[in-house]
């Protein structure tokens, strides 16, 4: 078994459950604490009971599954629209009026009688019981905690995040961003509006709950991983249009930083998925919040606003030729601070994998009320002694209709705030740290003159501290309105200085407010084409395509120059097998032999039920190649202290391996969960020699599959035997997946040794994918009634014609077969058929390869 220094293999050699190492060049001794990881099948088995299918499928039938589909991607967009508008104008709208009615006239009302440590506390007791309730939530379901896009990133690449897709994780999720918000902290609610999104994608054509049993529906279809991860691409894209009002940059959201593959077809349905989920938000919201049933004023959770010079101002311009050159400026200072923030936040993720997840998960819930605390503290002090009591004038105040929280009441949420100020005056401070994070926004976009140099300056700072500290505490918690909110502070802040000292009085302020927003948000996530389509849908002004393009090009350039993205950085972190892709050009040195695992645990194609239950109780790999043995020319490809066979070499201490198999399954043969069976496999075998004479012709009309002998695993090899009989060449016929054996034995899926395989039940397509996506485990089922005499006929449930490489093929070969197609296992057979060894996604991780070309450099 091949492991890296430190780590864990506890999935066998050849699976993806092997723990990797993390980004390692830049402190090459650190290993943290990591998980083990599977991946899922996304490659079509086409066996018999799929070929079957096949068959009886004429052109209305198919014609009726593919309708059944869309009308399966627009309950999705439907359904995720209304998990956002629930509890988003219900929930959240009646926790921020119960705040909005209580603590700002406290605060007011202090302000002049000199109570203000009663409304500090006040304040702290409202944030600290909605973060502890969040930070409760994480705890029943831990997988809720963060934005969630980088776990639906890595499930769309091909990695089974264990829970991530639960309705367990989307009620926590839901609900859990609402106290977030609600309590203060500098989070949005964007990044798990897609995570709920994809949840909704997974679990509604499912028609079942692990959480919900007594739910189910007898629905066959869609039950495989290929056609839910279609369904996971759709929904987090819903959620992407449903958060910005963007149906065509959710659709682009999905295809450039979630999923992995992608078809023609599936954009057609990720477009109407998004637009399902717009409509439904908008339909339901604008009823809501303005009894305008059908009106379509709100299209998305935020929205910012209508970009417009005023019509008394003949000089301005949205933006020129000139601001260019500025915006390109912004972009490399926003890659500039979006390299710092994700450095920053990096190393506390790191703290917290060492120090604090090892602990008990009251630690957790102690530290996110740590940060509510500080947050708090840190705003209401700042809104008292670092705000600046500024002159209202009337541009402001009729700037209140448009800045206030759409549809919600202007005595409700005023946009600006007289913290601590006398009258007639506003604290600019307080109006930018007391309003909700998208009133802020319209604010910095849309207002005139209202904040000073010194406020932005301070303002930008401590959000953007504050908010590094919160991202990856476990509660829910996204990053898309941290970061514009923080990056207009530094673009309107750009707007002041450049009007102040460079006398550019014709430049607009809201233009480099959301240039800046975008250079951070870009520096940040490091995604360009969809982040573009996004901020031109929220402001439907057309002409910021070029500049917004740009400046995120600029950012995601000058950032990749020092690390990684946020959410690749937070992948990396868990020791999660992402495949970039591509791979380096340096690594087709490489050949598919040289990163292969050689070692294989394999079936034969008639195999019986002892041996079956010893290899599946004996190994964790998920599949299994079914393989015959080459008995009559295992001379000719032994030459001295090699074996060669087909121009790759092994070397002959490699060869007993193969030995060593044999005698562990026959050894394991015994250790059957089973005294009686036990005592009947310590029994003499007495195997039957199939006639020397016997006609081949009347061996195929007989058997339908001649071409795999009756070979049974029990006939281990004798300890008399010589190299040349312990190993053998091994003809690959195809693979075989662990769930598919573990529900062969279940059903009895079986034959007598009396008989022939034709009378072996056979199972439909339906029943064998009946209990997808848990499979029974083969340690937890009663198998003591099965008789272990019994013959399993493995070849009707194979796949015999997988995806195959030579042993000879570059790497970068493999890596784009692999990567494109979906696989999850690849294996390694020569020119004359035999099997030398099989390559999983642990095999062409970044770490694994780097490790194998180091190898390579250092045999020549």
């Amino acid at each position: 078994v091949l492991c890296f220094p430190g780590t864990c293999c506890c999935e066998g050699s050849w699976d993806v459950g092997l723990t990797i190492l993390g980004e390692t060049h830049e402190e090459e001794d650190e290993i943290l604490p990591r998980k083990d990881y599977e991946s899922l099948d996304y490659d079509r088995c086409i066996n018999d009971p799929y070929l079957e299918v096949l068959e009886s499928m004429d052109n209305k039938k198919a014609q009726r599954y593919e309708a059944v589909k869309w009308v399966m991607v627009f309950a999705i967009g439907v359904c995720t629209g209304l998990v956002r508008t629930v509890p988003n104008d219900c929930v959240l709208v009646g926790v921020m009026l119960l705040f909005s009615l209580t603590v700002p006239a406290a605060v007011e009302e202090c302000t002049e009688k000199g109570c203000l440590a009663l409304s500090l506390l006040e304040l702290l007791g409202f944030n600290l019981t909605f973060v502890f309730l969040a930070s409760l939530l994480v705890l029943i379901q831990p997988v809720a905690a963060g934005s969630g896009i980088p776990e639906i990133k890595c499930y769309l690449n091909g990695v089974k995040v264990p829970g991530v897709v639960r309705l367990r994780t989307v009620v926590c999720k839901a609900m859990g961003v609402l106290f977030s918000v609600a309590g203060g902290l500098f989070v949005g609610k964007e990044g798990p509006m897609i995570h709920s999104g994809a949840v909704v994608g997974a679990g509604l054509p499912q028609f079942q709950s692990i959480s919900l049993r007594k739910i189910q529906f007898n629905f066959p279809y869609f039950r495989s991983d290929r056609d839910k991860r279609d369904f996971v691409s759709a929904g987090a894209a819903a959620g992407v249009a449903a958060a910005f009002g963007a149906p065509i940059g959710g659709t682009l959201f999905s295809l450039e930083e979630g999923s992995s593959f992608w078809n023609q077809g599936l954009t057609w349905k990720v477009l109407f998925c998004s637009m399902a989920a717009t409509f439904t938000l908008n339909f339901f919201r604008s009823g809501i919040q303005f009894g305008s049933w059908g009106s379509f004023q709100l299209p998305g959770l935020l929205n910012f606003g209508e970009f417009k010079c005023s019509e008394s101002d003949k000089k301005c311009h949205l933006w020129t030729a000139v601001d260019l050159g500025f915006f390109i400026l912004m972009g490399i200072v926003g890659g500039l601070l979006g390299a710092t923030f994700n450095c920053l936040n990096k190393r506390l993720a790191k703290y917290r994998m060492r120090n604090v997840h090892p602990k008990p998960k009251l630690v957790r819930v102690l530290e996110s009320l740590l940060v509510s605390l500080t947050t708090t503290v840190v705003v209401f002090v700042a809104s008292m002694v670092l705000g600046e009591c500024r002159q209202m004038s009337s541009n402001s105040q009729s700037g209140n209709n448009t800045l206030s929280l759409q549809g919600m009441s202007e005595d409700v949420n005023s946009s600006v705030k007289t913290f601590f100020c006398p009258n007639e005056t506003y604290n600019d401070m307080a109006t930018l740290f007391f309003n909700p994070q998208e009133s802020a926004i319209l604010q910095l976009f849309h207002q005139d003159g209202t904040f000073s140099p010194v406020t932005l300056s301070l303002f930008f700072l401590l959000y953007f501290l504050l908010s590094c500290w919160t991202y990856g505490i476990s509660v829910p918690s996204g990053l898309f309105v941290p970061s514009l909110l923080c990056g207009a502070a530094f673009g309107r802040l750009v707007a002041n200085l450049l009007k102040s000292y460079i006398g550019l009085d014709h430049i607009y302020s809201g233009t480099f407010a959301l240039i800046g927003a975008a250079a951070f948000l870009g520096g940040v996530v490091r995604m360009t084409i969809s982040l573009t389509v996004i901020l031109i849908e929220s402001t439907n002004e057309i002409t910021y395509g070029l500049p917004i393009m740009i400046t995120l090009m600029v950012a995601k350039w000058t950032g990749d120059f020092f690390n990684k993205g946020i959410y690749d950085i937070h992948v990396n972190l868990r020791g999660v097998p992402l495949l970039e892709w591509e791979t380096e050009v340096e690594m087709d040195k490489l050949r598919a032999s040289d990163i292969m695992e050689p070692n294989l645990t394999y079936v034969y194609p008639h195999t019986r039920i002892q041996s079956l239950v010893s290899i599946l109780r004996t190994t964790v790999h998920h599949a299994f190649p079914v393989v015959t043995e080459n008995r009559g020319n295992e001379r000719e490809f032994m030459k001295g202290n090699q074996l060669i066979s087909n121009n790759i070499k092994f070397k002959k201490s490699s060869i007993l391996t193969r030995a060593g198999e044999q005698r562990k399954r026959s050894q394991s043969m015994k250790s059957y969960p089973s005294s009686e069976l036990r005592n009947m496999c310590d029994e003499h075998i007495a195997t039957e020699e199939p006639p020397e004479k016997e006609d081949l012709l009347q061996q195929m009309l007989e058997r339908r599959y001649t071409p795999y002998p009756n070979l049974y695993p029990d006939q281990s090899p004798s300890e008399e035997w010589t190299m040349e009989e312990r190993f053998r060449p091994l003809t690959f016929h195809g693979l075989i997946l662990r769930s598919q054996l573990v529900t062969l034995l279940v059903r009895g899926v079986c034959y007598s040794e009396s008989q022939s395989s034709a009378s072996q039940p056979r199972l439909s397509h339906a029943e064998m994918s009946e209990d997808y996506p848990r499979y029974p485990d083969i340690h937890d089922l009663d198998l003591t009634l099965l008789n272990p005499r019994m013959i399993v006929d493995v070849t009707p449930y194979m796949n015999p014609s997988p995806f195959a490489v030579s042993p000879n093929t570059h790497v970068s070969q493999v890596f784009n077969l692999f990567r494109t197609m979906g696989l999850r296992h690849l294996p390694v057979v020569n020119a004359v058929g035999e099997i030398v060894g099989i390559i999983t996604r642990h095999n062409l991780t970044h770490e694994f390869l780097q490790a194998r070309l180091r190898q390579h450099y250092q045999t020549i």
